[in-house]
């Protein structure tokens, strides 16, 4: 059984893969292979994800019960007499040994937030532990704090926490001395020096883990980012290919509904032209806008025919369209015809259509536009100038402002796609005396597969 997934790939878009339910999935060698971990590792990560998120709640109340637990374990210790199985010096008092007992498991309570001081103190009552012959098992409590240092502090810390804690062993050593030295001194060394490797290991995994978090953290947002960055990119170049199709066609369409209403009362033959050329063209003009919005959807049959994009072989359709609209254009090809890609064939359309749209719209009555476009080594220039008023009348009739022309989403959208092909656009009135606007536009050589040619210098 084929099933067709949807695969997200660049900028979004989402691409059909075909996948066979009776061959095996083939995977990269270079690709890591995720396995299910064992249910009692995942038993075992559960319950300490729940500590620590105890922890993280509530850091007192956890601290508390930590410190609890050792006390009454010290307490039962006490209580029964149990550390005398141990001690050097059974005749210790009881009092004493309660004391040390307290002071040897009561500043586990500010293991985290003073941790040296709390060893401090548990050092000073363990030096009279084992001065005193009482050797209680509960002063291991130590190695605790001292897990703690390794895991929070800087390695200097952590290297006079473990001289700090070389002093109740000497002075226990050297008061009861029990066979060599190193028989009672070394076994202690290495139990301080694991618990402190111990904290040392849990600490750079803590770390390494942060910055795994961070840097997911990091690249979500950049992929987010650089997903909106695609989306707003994609809305522009929607915005402006819609733009330049229904701008030009409905300015066509003005431009015939304008002369028909003329034309009917005088010459009806012609104003049945004009309403053919209206139905044409709104036609042409659904055409393209609903191929533009079949690239939206995602359920675009694999098989559904392609039209290209408009080239330079489609200039004269649409000078056609302008001419029947009512402006006469003038058109002219200068120099060798040299190759240009489908993207820059495409902008000189869009620019030509743009420029003679606003001439149809700004150009008044009587106004005439002239379509120049001359090949050299370097690249194309395409010049479209008009007769007209040179931009949208003033209310008082004065002369327009350049810059109510030059605001419009018309001249933006030539600007983009311009730069995208490092070329340079100028727009603006022509110099005096001459009336009327003038655009121009200069795209680089690069090198694409054969484009239409035209005749070295013709014109029309």
């Amino acid at each position: 059984m084929t099933e067709a997934v949807r695969v997200t790939g660049t900028a979004g878009v989402q691409q059909p893969v075909r996948v066979d339910e009776d061959e095996p999935v083939r995977v990269h060698e270079d690709e890591p292979v995720a396995h299910d971990p064992h249910p009692l590792t995942q038993h075992v990560q559960r319950l300490v994800q729940r500590v620590r998120a105890v922890d993280r709640r509530r850091p007192l109340v956890w601290d508390l019960l930590v410190t609890g637990f050792f006390v009454t374990a010290g307490l039962v210790d006490f209580a029964g007499g149990g550390w005398r199985n141990v001690a050097h010096n059974t005749g210790v008092p009881g009092r004493l040994v309660l004391v040390l007992t307290l002071g040897l498991t009561v500043p586990l309570l500010w293991r985290r937030r003073r941790p040296m001081a709390a060893l401090a103190v548990m050092v000073l009552f363990g030096t009279v532990n084992g001065g005193t012959g009482a050797m209680l098992q509960v002063a291991l409590v130590q190695l605790i704090v001292l897990f703690n240092i390794a895991l929070r502090l800087p390695l200097r810390t952590l290297g006079r926490a473990g001289a700090l804690m070389l002093v109740p062993l000497v002075v226990g050593t050297v008061r009861y001395p029990r066979g060599s030295w190193d028989q009672q001194i070394v076994p202690q060394v290495w139990a301080y020096a694991l618990i402190a490797l111990l904290g040392i290991a849990v600490r750079s995994r803590q770390d390494y883990t942060q910055a795994l978090v961070e840097r997911a953290h990091r690249l979500e947002v950049e992929r987010d980012q650089q997903a909106q960055l695609a989306a707003a990119a994609e809305r522009t170049r929607i915005a402006r290919e819609m733009h330049d199709i229904i701008g030009h066609n409905l300015s066509v369409i003005t431009g015939l509904a304008d002369g028909g209403r003329y034309a009917a009362a005088k010459s009806p033959e012609h104003a049945a032209k004009a309403l053919d050329a209206i139905g044409s063209t709104s036609r042409q003009a659904l055409a393209e806008l609903r191929r533009l919005l079949d690239v939206l959807r995602d359920d675009v049959p694999e098989a559904a025919a392609l039209t290209p994009q408009p080239s330079l072989t489609d200039l004269d359709r649409l000078l056609d369209g302008v001419r029947s609209a009512g402006l006469p254009v003038r058109t002219a090809f200068r120099g060798r015809a040299v190759p240009l890609p489908q993207g820059q064939q495409l902008t000189v359309y869009r620019v030509v259509q743009e420029a003679l749209t606003n001439t149809l719209k700004h150009g008044g009555p009587g106004a005439t536009a002239a379509v120049d476009i001359a090949y050299a080594d370097d690249g194309v220039t395409v010049t479209v100038t008009d007769t007209g008023r040179g931009g949208p009348p003033a209310r008082d009739g004065s002369t327009p402002d350049p810059d109510a022309f030059r605001s419009g989403r018309g001249l933006t959208g030539m600007q983009e796609r311009t730069s995208l092909y490092a070329g340079t656009l100028e727009a603006g009135p022509r110099p005096l005396p001459a009336t009327g606007w003038q655009v121009r536009l200069h795209l680089p050589k690069i090198s694409a597969s054969p484009a239409p040619t035209a005749p070295e210098e013709t014109a029309r």
